[in-house]
């Protein structure tokens, strides 16, 4: 290991960036460092606004590996190496908004209905009825479910935030019902992987909820963090506020959650019968 690599991870590591974060920034340094042959400390401006280039003309990166090549490099310049340039020579760019994918509830329950193994299935059940990433599903641990106050709680979630998130009875009975098959153990992850010391990873869960949108025979784009839009958009037509919605998927901003207000068809069906503006008009209809 470098020492200017070994230097940036203890600057993350001192500012408590996750780990993931960590090796995602670590890796698109090096990235920056191979693609020119030489030490990110003798390059410069010009050279990033090359690679800049080469990773859309060249590479076809998408715009989150973009970005997080610059907010990687960034910090390397700024923070590790002190250059007050960097916020300037290095920009984010302009990137188009797009409205994620969300099922019907008819939709989701035929998914999770196409999941044929157990400890699967109740960890997507978890992710889509208590609204979590699938890293925070995943870490989840048994002392996490908390049945008398009907609760699951959420340890450092995205942004080293800890929180809770209702537990439904329905989503208890499931529970309980992979406990009695699975007992994994009292202290430790509630979906232990192959290795019980281990949680299951999430590409083994990303693999069963392709196969189930397969078999399910769902047309639209299914991800995972699919579910979490699920989760918030299905609350927000049935009448949870905004705030609450904002709470619950542990969001630093309303800003982030108003976007479900664009997706919830409740609303937009509501809005466009109360809004009838040809009707209220008197407009007649053409020959």
């Amino acid at each position: 290991m470098t020492p200017l690599r070994q230097r940036m991870i203890e600057d993350l590591k001192i500012r408590n960036y996750a780990p993931r974060t960590l090796e995602t920034y670590v890796d698109r340094v090096a990235h920056f460092a191979r693609y020119f042959g030489k030490s990110p400390e003798l390059l410069g401006p010009p050279h990033i606004r090359q690679y800049q280039v080469h990773l859309l003309e060249e590479v076809g990166s998408s715009w989150c590996v973009f970005n997080q090549s610059v907010c990687a490099l960034r910090f390397l310049y700024q923070t590790t190496l002190g250059k007050d340039w960097a916020i300037k020579h290095i920009p984010f760019p302009k990137c188009p908004k797009r409205l994620p994918v969300v099922l019907s509830v008819q939709e989701v329950g035929k998914l999770l209905e196409a999941v044929t193994d157990l400890k699967h299935r109740t960890e997507l059940e978890v992710m889509y009825a208590a609204g979590l990433r699938i890293a925070e599903a995943t870490h989840l641990r048994v002392p996490d479910i908390d049945s008398q106050r009907m609760v699951l709680r959420v340890e450092q979630g995205k942004g080293r935030k800890d929180r809770y998130v209702g537990l439904s009875p329905t989503l208890l009975g499931r529970l309980r019902a992979y406990w009695k098959v699975y007992r994994p153990d009292p202290e430790g992850w509630l979906f232990p992987g192959k290795k019980p010391q281990c949680p299951v990873s999430p590409g083994s869960i990303r693999r069963a909820l392709s196969m189930a949108k397969q078999k399910a025979g769902i047309k639209k784009a299914v991800r995972s963090h699919t579910l979490r839009h699920c989760f918030a958009t299905h609350l927000l037509e049935a009448g949870t506020d905004l705030r609450t919605i904002q709470i619950l998927l542990g969001h630093r901003s309303l800003n982030t959650t108003a976007v479900y207000l664009h997706i919830a068809t409740k609303s937009l069906q509501k809005t466009g019968e109360s809004n009838d503006l040809l009707k209220a008009a008197g407009v007649r209809p053409g020959n």
